[in-house]
């Protein structure tokens, strides 16, 4: 059963000028260490900040709440890869709380995530599952 469906499209541009703009003090705010760690290694920096962003505006979208609303803040969203490099979404604080009170009693939740880009644009796609515990 479908819990929550987000999207986001973003200009990758207005990501390299807010990096431009406010580095450090714009990535530590917004992102984990991990995805911090994987975009400060890649090419294309700014791309891979902008879909990470993108990730988290559609993953609260799919939450019902948006960012920062409701106790669900930047860093409570990380994008992470499972072992087959599939994307995903790891959830902490106010948003793994909001996952839990919309997941129903007897299920777990499956977060999907797909990303692309072709620049300038970026653009994510959250569906969040819930899935029978045994299943």
């Amino acid at each position: 059963m479908i819990l929550g469906l987000g999207s986001d499209l973003i200009d990758i541009r207005r990501i390299e000028r807010t990096l431009e703009r406010f580095g450090e003090r714009f990535t530590e705010r917004v992102f984990t260490d991990i995805e911090r760690a994987k975009s400060d290694r890649r090419a294309q920096r700014a791309a891979s900040y902008a879909k990470r962003f993108a990730a988290k505006e559609a993953c609260a979208k799919a939450l019902g709440t948006g960012v920062p609303r409701r106790g669900v803040h930047w860093r409570d969203l990380g994008v992470v890869n499972l072992p087959s490099g599939k994307p995903t979404m790891a959830l902490t604080r106010g948003a793994a709380e909001r996952l839990a009170k919309m997941t129903p009693a007897g299920m777990k939740a499956q977060i999907d995530v797909t990303i692309t880009d072709d620049y300038p644009l970026a653009q994510v796609i959250v569906i969040i599952s819930a899935l029978p515990e045994d299943g």
